[in-house]
């Protein structure tokens, strides 16, 4: 039988206390670094960490609002707000920002005034751990590409915000204006408060005028922050209130087809609703998008409409100012008659000409041969210069100058178009401050027709044509409809904000006779209507009667024994065409001003353009899609 072998039990005993004596060491050593860790923190790092934990606590943060909406008369959407994604950086992120911005082009295309607005942005942060763009309007292709390099990439993210977009692009501009990111100056200009996290703002028009409404009230969330300033949780929440939804009284399909019947001009057209005053079509042609300004314009794209030479920045309807030619006779020819100069059945004989002394300046008619014997009613319906010749020699300035006037020239009467310019109506105290001179008896000759040193755009010619469709009566010119709203059951309703504080409407033109109304109007039913009237062939076959004006304004001067021939003069040089008029005459539904720079005679330019506008919009005829019919 084999031996068995027996325990050693002092060898098992003295491992036992070498492994128990290691553990106790390394408990002991453990226990010393913790110790030791934490006499750093609490003596140490006292400091530091008491600052640090004072900073963790909650802090109270803007949420911006949703800015309102901006409908036609129709209901149809003409500014919305989308999505869109832009590529941002979070600095305090980032080690090396100049290295992340390098990475980042080698991934997307940036540009370097790109980077320059980057910068820029940067130094004008709010807060810390704000965001920053580099970049707008990400394609799906791009935002791909900079997630899968999220990695290599820290601080840089794609992020989401909604901005304003123009559906109907340049079709608008003009009557809408745009918004654009907000500057600093404009940021002192408002309430910072309820801006504080609004990156944009209404630049021009109607966007810039109701800013107020469009904007909304800033929602606020109490978040839990370290302290770096990033959020570590959203404890409560106040949500933004929206801005208000806008109905404008612009009818878009009528904007539309105003717009492509002035294509390739340079023109503008104004139509107005008489009876409230709202603006149905405003168009200044050529024209931009709005959509390259919201986030920033490129200098390529910027320089690019800036030094063309058709002006596409430019809006003609407000600020275009333009002699109004002929189409002022009618309130000229009210002065003369309501003020007593003449009687409506003066009648004068047409040489072609008119002398203030014999032999002396002829003042040429626009007709070479003249008209021959010639009243009122005549001169407004063949536009007969000689005739108002005349009668300015007999009344002077003082009557033609205070009757236009009442009917909004040389001031700004619009209510909610804030470029609009008041052009000048000129006086005689107007000329000795401005030029420092006399007013003279050749003067009130081109006055009378519309010529000289009064200039008009074409929101004023168009007021002033609704104001004799309403026999006097002002109904101030307006965009704005009213502000929509949808209850609780989704019934749609528009209410009219409160704006009698804004602006005052002017007086009513008062006449010492009344019934000059009917005889001036009489004098423009027959320019569109009469036997001999100037825009007869515009009128012909009408289904409404029409009263209208037309007009032709100088560019240039033409010396005294000279004839005017457009086709030796250059484009920019030849004659403006001019319109203005409004229909029924009876139950007066539009008033409407055309302008046509370089376009020649009102007659033949002008007026036709005037009919179809109007045909569109009273009898609901779309004369694109007829005229593309008939070709067809």
């Amino acid at each position: 039988m084999a031996a068995e072998r027996l325990k050693d039990h002092s060898r098992e005993s003295r491992t036992f206390t070498a492994r128990a004596l290691l553990a106790f060491v390394i408990v002991v050593v453990l226990l010393g670094v913790l110790l030791g860790r934490l006499y750093y923190l609490q003596v140490v790092e006292y400091d530091r960490y008491v600052a640090m934990s004072e900073d963790n606590r909650v802090q109270l943060q803007p949420v911006p609002p949703t800015r309102g909406l901006i409908y036609d008369r129709n209901g149809v959407l003409l500014a919305d707000n989308r999505p869109s994604y832009s590529v941002t950086i979070l600095k305090e992120e980032v080690k090396d920002l100049d290295k992340t911005l390098a990475d980042l082009r080698k991934l997307i295309p940036i540009s370097d005034r790109e980077i320059e607005r980057f910068e820029k942005r940067l130094r004008q942060r709010r807060r810390s751990f704000e965001s920053v763009p580099v970049r707008f309007r990400l394609s799906e292709e791009e935002i791909a590409k900079i997630s899968v390099n999220y990695h290599r990439l820290p601080g840089v993210r794609v992020e989401a915000e909604l901005i304003r977009y123009y559906p109907y692009g340049e079709s608008l501009v003009h009557a809408m204006g745009y918004v654009g990111r907000i500057n600093e100056k404009e940021l002192k200009a408002v309430d910072e408060t309820n801006y504080a996290a609004t990156h944009y703002i209404g630049k021009l028009g109607i966007e810039k005028f109701y800013e107020d409404q469009l904007h909304g009230e800033v929602g606020f969330q109490k978040v839990e922050t370290n302290a770096r300033g990033r959020v570590m949780r959203v404890l409560e929440r106040t949500d933004p209130k929206p801005g208000s939804d806008l109905m404008l009284h612009l009818d878009l399909r009528l904007q539309q087809i105003t717009e492509k019947l002035l294509e390739g001009r340079r023109a503008s057209v104004v139509a107005i609703d008489p009876k409230s005053g709202g603006i149905l079509t405003m168009v200044s042609t050529p024209a931009y998008d709005p959509n390259m300004f919201v986030t920033g314009i490129s200098s390529k794209n910027y320089n690019a409409l800036r030094e063309s030479s058709d002006l596409p920045l430019f809006n003609r309807a407000i600020r275009g100012r333009y002699p109004p030619g002929s189409t002022v006779k009618p309130i000229i020819a009210l002065s003369a008659i309501d003020s007593g100069a003449v009687t409506p059945g003066y009648t004068i004989f047409d040489p072609g000409f008119y002398t203030l002394t014999h032999g002396g300046r002829k003042y040429r008619d626009w007709k070479r041969g003249g008209h021959g014997k010639v009243d009122m009613y005549d001169s407004l319906a063949q536009s007969c210069d000689v005739w108002y010749y005349s009668v300015a020699h007999k009344m002077g300035v003082d009557p033609m100058s205070d009757y236009l006037g009442r009917f909004g020239f040389g001031s700004v009467t619009s209510l909610d178009l804030p470029e609009a310019l008041g052009a000048i109506l000129p006086s005689k105290e107007w000329k000795k401050q401005a030029r420092k001179a006399s007013w003279y008896t050749g003067d009130s000759l081109n006055l009378s027709i519309g010529q000289g040193f009064l200039v008009a755009t074409p929101l004023q010619l168009a007021t002033a044509t609704a104001v004799i469709a309403n026999r006097g009566k002002w109904a101030v010119p307006r965009m704005l409809k009213g502000v929509q709203t949808v209850d609780e059951m989704g019934e749609i309703s528009i209410d009219m904000p409160d704006i009698s504080g804004i602006k005052l409407p002017p007086e009513d033109v008062a006449l010492n006779n009344e019934k000059h109304w009917d005889d001036i109007i009489h004098g423009m039913r027959e320019v569109m209507h009469g036997e001999r009237g100037t825009a007869r062939r515009a009128g012909a076959n009408s289904a409404y009667e029409i009263a209208g004006k037309t007009g032709t304004a100088q560019v240039v001067g033409i010396k005294q024994d000279e004839k005017y021939d457009a086709e030796k003069l250059a484009e920019i040089h030849r004659d403006h065409a001019l319109f203005v008029a409004f229909a029924p005459i009876d139950d007066p539904q539009i008033a409407i001003a055309v302008i046509v720079e370089n376009g020649g005679g009102g007659s033949s330019t002008a007026a036709p353009i005037a009919r179809k506008v109007m045909d569109a919009y009273l009898l609901g005829i779309d004369p694109i899609q007829e005229s593309e019919g008939s070709a067809e």
